[in-house]
């Protein structure tokens, strides 16, 4: 935001304020105390990815936690800017930034100026308990998906050559955070 003269203004985040942090705050140690007899038989062991995650997210944005003074060589102004965790896909504020810097990072050196689309990859329900118990096949359910793709234009165009490019994208939960793995993929075809 700008002041009147056109100098930037630093509002820091409140990430205490917010009703996820709170919820965070109040009730995991609970929910990780009693997850194996409560949860563990109908959603699978506890991955620590989860627990560094949310302990991650609870120290963002804390002064407390670490910060970097930041100051305008030209006007002197100072202020305190709160370490992040750097987080993807749980911290909010941290991830829209990954968002928007893998998005400029893809556009500057990765996509070739020419038309793209999406294309999302779903597994039939009796499939998914697999996905949640053995995580490698994630990564051949990508391989496949961009096998099929290879062979599905390469079909269509009558074609026996042809590349794709793809960026694909795991996501492992669906509405309401439910156990849904699926695929995202940002696909341009490049002919020979």
């Amino acid at each position: 935001m700008l002041e009147g003269n056109g100098a930037a203004v630093y509002h820091p985040r409140q990430p205490q304020q917010s009703p996820l942090w709170k919820l965070l705050d109040d009730h995991f140690e609970g929910f990780e105390r009693d997850y194996d007899q409560k949860f563990f038989r109908i959603y699978g062991y506890q991955r620590a990815v989860i627990a560094d995650a949310v302990r991650a997210y609870l120290k963002c944005g804390d002064l407390r936690e670490g910060f970097a003074r930041v100051r305008c060589p030209d006007c002197h102004h100072e202020y305190l800017l709160a370490f992040s965790c750097r987080g993807r896909w749980f911290c909010p504020s941290c991830h829209a930034k990954k968002v928007v810097q893998f998005g400029e990072l893809l556009r500057e050196t990765v996509l070739c100026p020419v038309l793209h689309r999406q294309y999302v990859f779903t597994l039939p329900k009796i499939l998914r308990i697999y996905f949640k118990y053995n995580r490698k096949l994630l990564t051949k359910l990508c391989q496949c998906a961009n096998r099929c793709l290879l062979r599905y234009f390469r079909t269509a165009l009558n074609s026996k050559v042809g590349k794709l490019g793809t960026v694909t994208a795991i996501q492992t939960f669906g509405d309401y955070g439910r156990w849904h793995p699926h695929l995202h993929l940002l696909v341009e075809g490049v002919s020979p």
